[in-house]
């Protein structure tokens, strides 16, 4: 393992050594990423159905045995249909997301790793079916214009970038914080007929800019990776939304509660921000399966609160234009 992958002077001991495989496989998967070849051909589809590409097989296979030799017990991904015992005497278990985004590949637009530490028990099903508030660490990486990474151990987020000179991630920030005061938000806008009330109310609003409860002017945002939403929403702030809808299998939302959401929720908590399930909060919730599909709504806290307000509202103000909505007049 190279021991230069990551500066560890922020990181406690205990996860050292699991830092520096994720990071030193980052680096190499940037480095496929960059000098590109057939990366986005398909190859077949994951356990949940969805299809793959030739690079989410090579991320998983990269992940996996560089991981191999970090001393952990429990491997689940995204792209295995159970999670794969590595080191008996391993005391973590990791969930990862080998490659999110990768629909985004051959465009060019930024991909990411998405991954969620718990304690190890004795079988996978305890390992990783839990409450969620009992992770230990989260994190991703983004390989855009610049590789890098937001990591959380529960004591605040932190805030990496790779030095491509050196091949190491190095600390940008020791602790990070969502912006409360902006004005975006994402959500796929054409989905807006299949949306409950709650949620098209809400972006209704926003919509309706300084004519409305909002008294706002919103920018719309979409990237379709969502860890690059993360990552400007922790930057700069703002709210995503990947609602449940009405069209068959979305009743529960798309994206992954395990390797998408909960470690995303965990990040955006620790940096004094929101994650909910357009209502509960996500760290609240216990995992029952390994690739269980939950909504997610994320972002700084006045504006994840507020959405969630919205699911509390009669109907007559949910079903009204935006002018009647008087309970978020100022």
């Amino acid at each position: 393992m190279t021991a230069t992958s990551i500066d560890t002077a922020l990181i406690p001991g205990e996860f050292r050594p699991l830092m520096q495989a994720i990071s030193e496989a980052a680096v190499k998967l940037s480095e496929l990423i960059r000098q590109g070849g057939d990366l986005a051909r398909p190859v077949g589809t994951n356990s949940d159905g969805d299809g793959q590409k030739a690079l989410d097989v090579m991320a998983d296979d990269l992940f996996r045995t560089t991981l191999g030799r970090a001393g952990l017990r429990w491997f689940a991904s995204e792209e295995q249909d159970s999670a794969i015992e590595m080191n008996p005497s391993g005391r973590m278990a990791i969930a990862i997301d080998p490659l999110d985004g990768s629909s985004n590949i051959d465009t060019n637009v930024s991909i990411g790793t998405i991954f969620s530490v718990y304690p190890a028990e004795a079988t996978a099903e305890a390992s990783f079916l839990r409450p969620m508030r009992e992770q230990i660490a989260a994190g991703y990486i983004i390989y855009g214009p610049r590789c890098a990474m937001m990591v959380s151990f529960g004591d605040g987020l932190q805030h990496y970038a790779l030095d491509p000179r050196s091949g190491q991630f190095r600390p940008v920030a020791a602790r990070m914080e969502i912006p409360e005061a902006a004005s975006e938000f994402a959500i796929n806008a054409s989905n807006y007929r299949h949306w409950a009330r709650p949620i098209r109310a809400y972006i209704d609003d926003c919509l309706a800019g300084t004519d409305g409860p909002c008294e706002t002017n919103f920018n719309m945002r979409w990237i379709a990776s969502l860890v690059a939403e993360a990552h400007r929403i922790l930057i700069r702030g703002g709210v995503f939304l990947y609602p449940s809808d009405a069209r068959k299998g979305y009743e529960r939302g798309r994206l992954r509660m395990l390797y998408e959401c909960g470690p995303i929720a965990f990040l955006v908590e620790q940096a004094g921000g929101k994650a909910t399930d357009g209502c509960e909060p996500i760290l609240d919730q216990r995992v029952e399966t390994l690739h269980q599909r939950t909504p997610i709504v994320f972002g700084s806290t006045d504006k994840v609160a507020r959405i969630a307000a919205y699911h509390d509202l009669p109907e007559s103000e949910v079903s009204a234009l935006f002018g009647h909505r008087g309970l978020f007049r100022a």
